[in-house]
């Protein structure tokens, strides 16, 4: 099996086609957590209570699946770095979902079963961000770009899980590297995973952090559709477009590196 790769591709505003219909499979902006859940564990982070006790059951019956911790990171209190928070950009709203790519190798699955489409489309905001406590610092003086990878695997059980059966296809987002550790700088991106190949339309995404330090996730959008890039009918700024596969004549091939 092989990576197929497309980087450096920067699209504005596209409109969205009626020629295919995406199915939304789940959205996210994490700013509803479940009653009494977050609880601020010190420097503006819950860091003790899992994800699936902050926003499992949305909708009923979804559940994630996390290995070490995934925080949830409070926006405008006045503990993180003495200050909180900041979101000149104000994406973030008042919660964002955050993960370790050093010390520990925090990762997230998340469950869904794509019908017959060929593709699982992701659209989501990355930002660096760090902690002063906790552990933290954890991002090198100076700041560094977060480079997050999205693998699609297999999942003919149909189980919650971080990793599932076959490997199908991965894409790789990079976001922007900046000396604020107190400041989120957003980047908006979205990906297609290639699901040929699953055996029943079920599969897992899983999300990990694999440069970086530490960094934020926010604002999911995930939808099933035979069009890559295709999440339906969302509003999008100018945005990264990286293509797990398609658009012939663009694509760089590499043989996958087993880790």
């Amino acid at each position: 099996m092989k990576k197929l790769l497309i980087s450096g591709l920067f699209f504005a505003c596209i409109p969205y086609s009626d020629g295919y219909a995406a199915t939304t499979l789940y959205t996210q902006d994490f700013e509803n957590p479940n009653a009494g859940a977050f609880v601020n564990d010190s420097g503006d982070v819950n860091i003790y209570n899992p994800i699936n006790a902050l926003y499992g059951g949305q909708p009923a019956g979804f559940q994630f699946a996390q290995t070490f911790t995934v925080e949830t990171l409070q926006i405008g209190g006045t503990q993180a770095w003495g200050t909180g928070f900041l979101d000149p950009q104000a994406r973030a709203g008042n919660y964002a979902i955050s993960m370790l790519s050093s010390a520990q190798n925090d990762l997230l699955g998340l469950s869904f079963n794509i019908g017959t489409h060929k593709y699982l489309n992701f659209q989501m905001d990355v930002s660096s961000i760090d902690l002063d406590r906790w552990g933290g610092p954890f991002v090198a003086a100076g700041g560094v770009a977060p480079v997050f990878r999205f693998s699609l695997f297999d999942n003919p059980g149909g189980g919650t899980g971080v990793t599932g059966g076959a490997l199908l296809s991965f894409a790789d987002v990079t976001g922007t590297a900046t000396a604020l550790k107190n400041t989120f700088d957003w980047t908006n991106h979205i990906i297609a995973l290639d699901a040929t190949g699953n055996t029943n339309g079920n599969v897992i995404l899983q999300i990990d952090e694999l440069q970086g330090g530490y960094a934020a996730l926010d604002n999911f959008v995930i939808a099933a559709s035979d069009k890559p890039g295709d999440v339906g009918q969302v509003p999008l700024p100018a945005a990264a477009w990286l293509f797990g596969s398609g658009l012939l004549g663009l694509l760089t091939l590499r043989p996958i590196k087993r880790r």
